[in-house]
C-alpha cells in the first residue's frame, strides 16, 4: 500500500515539475540521459577491451 502511494506521489510530482518548470525538467532529463549514455559507453568499452 505504501509503495502504491509513493509511486503516485512521484508521478504527481513529476507532472507538477514538468508543468511549472519545463526548462529545469528538460535539463534534468538531459543530465540523466547523458549519465546513462556515459555508463553504456563505459560498458561497451569494457566489453570491447575484453574481446580485443
Amino acid at each position: 500500500m505504501v509503495k502504491k502511494v509513493l509511486t503516485w506521489a512521484l508521478v504527481a510530482f513529476l507532472i507538477f515539475f514538468i508543468a511549472y518548470r519545463p526548462n529545469s525538467a528538460a535539463d534534468v532529463a538531459k543530465s540523466l540521459g547523458g549519465g546513462i549514455m556515459d555508463i553504456a559507453q563505459g560498458f561497451g568499452d569494457f566489453f570491447t577491451s575484453l574481446v580485443a
